[in-house]
């Protein structure tokens, strides 16, 4: 094989992304297919989803799997689950048709983007929430939980927020702001009751439409929405201790910079959690670092270090 080609696929709650590079790190290709999710497509049903991104690398660049000097795949909820773990990583092996890959969780194509495989931290915050950061060749995490207990400062746990405190509106047990109404029009409701059908119902919304909601809390704090605003700030507040404990995991010393960066839809498109955020990582001592790279491209990244990391050990 003449040309290094490097594949990194960036799962997530909402998309998959794929970014093929060569050894300088040009972009050769991209393609993109809906979540691999797991817990909410099946196992099978992700690693087809897999299968169309890689078909799609390789029919854009004319190559086969087998011509891909190294792929890395970032999947959501990857290594929580020991029974589908071992069934995505054989299926993966399947269709590429080699063992020239590794699976690990998406938190790690965020910190791979953002800080370019550099020591530090990333926090991502899209539909759910998780942080992840590497120091001397050692990576951790913390968050991630999922959103049934966890997953604090995401767009689905704003949410959530959003939607108890549209109903404490509804009820007199809070004023009601500008939430309220908005919340009332995106859904469109005739009455406020309506809300347990339109989410909990039958036909009830899934975990990614929950989290799009969170655009509504954000928009209803743009336009003065007290409450709506402290959820937003709660957040950022979350998102800072997913930081701040990593740090402690990862054994940075006591005055040493820290770099801390993020990915996710949260901080990259809600200013207001952004700036809570940045500015509470400052109060913490550590760094904010704006994001150098997509988590797509930092997949890809992944993929060319990790293979150079091999080639050193042979």
């Amino acid at each position: 094989m003449s040309t290094a080609y490097y594949l990194g696929v960036d799962g997530g709650g909402t998309k998959t992304e794929f970014v093929c590079i060569d050894a300088a790190g040009e972009v050769r290709a991209r393609a993109v297919t809906g979540t691999t999710y797991h817990l909410e497509v099946g196992a099978a049903e992700a690693l087809r989803r897999i299968e169309q991104g890689v078909t799609a690398i390789g029919t854009e660049m004319a190559i086969t799997p087998g011509e891909m000097t190294y792929v890395f795949l970032g999947l959501p909820a990857y290594g929580e689950d020991r029974v589908v773990d071992p069934q995505v990583h054989a299926g993966v092996e399947v269709l590429l048709g080699h063992t020239r890959f590794r699976c690990d969780n998406d938190m790690v194509c965020g910190w791979a983007g953002s800080l370019a495989c550099a020591d530090g931290i990333n926090v991502v915050a899209g539909t759910g929430s998780i942080a992840y950061g590497e120091r001397a060749g050692r990576g951790a995490r913390t968050g991630g939980w999922g959103e049934v207990f966890g997953d604090e400062g995401s767009a689905y746990w704003i949410a959530q927020r959003g939607l108890a405190t549209f109903s404490r509106m509804s009820d007199g047990r809070q004023p009601v702001g500008a939430l309220h109404g908005l919340f009332r029009d995106a859904l469109a409701l005739s009455k406020d009751l309506e809300l347990c059908e339109r989410v909990m119902g039958p036909q009830g919304m899934t975990r990614r439409e929950v989290a799009a909601l969170a655009a509504l809390v954000s928009r209803a704090a743009e336009v003065g929405d007290d409450a709506a605003r402290t959820i937003l700030v709660a957040a950022a507040a979350e998102l800072v201790l997913l930081a701040t404990s990593l740090r402690d995991r990862l054994g940075f010393p006591n005055g040493q910079t820290v770099p801390v960066s993020w990915s996710g839809g949260v901080l990259a498109n809600q200013p207001i959690v952004r700036a809570a955020f940045t500015a509470g990582l400052t109060e913490a001592g550590l760094t904010p670092v704006p994001p150098r790279h997509a988590p797509g491209y930092g997949a890809a990244l992944y993929a060319r270090h990790l293979a150079s990391g091999e080639q050193q050990e042979r």
